[in-house]
């Protein structure tokens, strides 16, 4: 690969979504980001594990074919690949049962991924990989190597920890929240919603980190660093499904933010229309290339950003 290109490493969970009467999809939150980063032209390593078995040789193929180093997906000779089963209820809306005791809740540490975090501009982790003691020692090990931590928050009750989100933000330059993981955190903080500007800056005083992303759906994107708040709305399209939006939002920022002297409209820009891109095809991760994307982003929302 390109030494020019942005480093980005993504850990935790790849998985099997597994739909009623449907094939499986590929999947797992980390893996989205991954995957939508080296189509922007990211050099994008997976840190994880699959299972010595039929499942997991056809992650790793997958994985390859998305464009994601698998240099650091382990493959785990006593617990089996994630698999994901998926419901749909009456009224359309979708439920997961997440399997436990898979491989990706026993990631080791590897010293090459630790060499690769020192290297990278970015590392990329949620909480449902650290919901198991292995993974998580390896988690907090790996956050030590990486000098830019982005926290994708991702709650997935009943997958996670409160003292294990704090400890985490505390070790965080980028945190990305959705309204309702937003709120959520105050709620276990003690704090009082008053605003979206008000709780950020709450969340930058208590845990001391400047970065904070909060994906708000149809109405686009708050993005603040340090004192300065930008809004940016969303970029409208026929949606198709909503699967993995965040995931590629995020993809989108980074891609962008890590780029030398790249303007915040420009950041913004990116993040919300590759989130909306995806929106409208199926699937987390549809096929497509970076000129496909490029063409759909060339029309820019009016009035495209506030400074708060």
């Amino acid at each position: 690969m390109e030494n020019n290109k942005i480093k980005i490493a993504c850990f935790g969970e790849v998985l099997w979504d597994i739909f009623p009467g449907e094939q499986r999809r590929m999947g797992g939150a980390p893996f989205n980001v991954a995957y939508h980063l080296s189509k922007m032209g990211v050099d994008a390593r997976m840190i994880s594990s699959v299972g010595a078995d039929t499942l997991g040789e056809e992650l790793l193929v997958q994985i390859k074919e998305g464009g994601v180093s698998t240099a650091g997906v382990q493959v785990n000779k006593e617990h089996p690949t994630s698999t994901v089963i998926a419901t749909i209820d009456e009224h359309n809306e979708a439920h997961y049962a997440i399997v436990e005791q898979v491989a990706w809740d026993y990631i080791d540490v590897i010293p090459s991924d630790v060499e690769a975090l020192k290297d990278a501009d970015a590392f990329v982790f949620g909480t449902l990989a650290a919901r198991y003691e292995k993974s998580r020692n390896t988690l907090f090990e790996l956050v030590e190597a990486s000098s830019y931590n982005v926290f994708d928050i991702n709650l997935r009750p009943p997958h996670y920890d409160v003292h294990l989100i704090k400890e985490l933000l505390h070790k965080t330059q980028l945190a990305k929240f959705n309204k309702a993981e937003l709120r959520m955190m105050l709620d276990f903080l003690g704090k009082d919603y008053i605003d979206e500007r008000d709780s950020i800056r709450f969340l930058q005083d208590t845990f001391g980190m400047r970065e904070i992303i909060v994906s708000k759906g149809s109405k686009g994107a708050l993005y603040a660093h340090g004192d300065d708040f930008y809004l940016y709305p969303t970029v409208k399209v026929e949606v198709k499904d909503t699967v993995g939006s965040g995931d590629s939002f995020l993809a989108g920022f980074l891609s962008k933010r890590l780029e030398k002297g790249a303007f915040v409209q420009d950041i913004m820009h990116q993040a919300v229309a590759l989130g909306a891109y995806i929106t409208s095809q199926e699937g987390a991760c549809p096929a497509y290339t970076l000129a496909d994307f490029t063409a759909f982003k060339q029309v820019r929302p009016v009035n495209a950003i506030d400074s708060l």
